[in-house]
C-alpha cells in the first residue's frame, strides 16, 4: 500500500482561513447530500454527509473539521429537512467522531494513506454506534451505518484518500 507525505495544517479559530476552509467544506456537504438523495437510498447508503467533514479535519486540523461536522448536518436539516430531526442528535455525534478521529490520525501519522483513513473510518463508526445505541435504546437501528452503509464508507476512505491526495494536495 502507497502512502502519501502531505502538507497537512492545524487552523486555529483566530485564523480567518480555518473559517473560509471551513464553509468550503460545508458547501460541499450541502451540495453531495442533495446529490446522493437523487439515488433511492442514497443518503443512508453512501453516507455523504461526513464526507468532506473527513477531508477538512484531516487536512485542515480538528478546528476545521469540528465546524465542518456540526454545521453541515444543522444547515442540511433547516435548509432542506433532511437528515430528520430524530437522527440528527447522532449524525451530529458521529460528525463530531469523524473531526476529532481525523484531526488526531494526521496529526498523529503525518501523511494520508488509505489503512490511516479505513482506520479513522472504522473508529468513529464503530463508537458513534455505540454512542447512537445508548442515544435511541435499539441497536439494529444503530447498526445501521454498517448493515448499508458500507459503500458510503468505501467512499469516505477511497474518495477520502484520492480527494486529499490530487485534489487537495496540488
Amino acid at each position: 500500500m502507497k502512502t502519501t507525505t502531505i502538507r497537512l495544517y492545524s487552523l486555529d479559530y483566530n485564523n480567518v482561513k480555518t473559517y473560509f476552509a471551513a464553509a468550503l467544506f460545508i458547501l460541499g456537504n450541502l451540495v453531495l447530500p442533495q446529490l446522493c438523495h437523487l439515488i433511492p437510498q442514497g443518503g443512508l447508503t453512501l453516507l455523504p454527509i461526513y464526507f468532506f467533514t473527513l477531508i477538512a479535519a484531516y487536512k485542515y486540523g480538528w478546528k476545521v473539521g469540528l465546524l465542518t461536522a456540526v454545521f453541515s448536518p444543522v444547515l442540511n436539516h433547516l435548509l432542506f429537512g433532511m437528515p430528520p430531526a430524530g437522527v440528527l442528535p447522532a449524525i451530529l455525534l458521529k460528525s463530531v467522531l469523524l473531526a476529532v478521529v481525523a484531526g488526531y490520525a494526521a496529526n498523529r501519522f503525518k501523511r494520508i494513506s488509505i489503512p490511516v483513513l479505513a482506520l479513522v473510518v472504522l473508529a468513529y463508526q464503530f463508537i458513534g454506534t455505540l454512542g447512537e445505541w445508548a442515544m435511541v435504546g435499539n441497536f439494529a437501528l444503530a447498526f445501521q451505518d454498517f448493515r448499508i452503509g458500507i459503500p458510503g464508507m468505501g467512499l469516505q476512505i477511497l474518495g477520502g484518500y484520492l480527494f486529499i491526495k490530487y485534489l487537495v494536495y496540488k
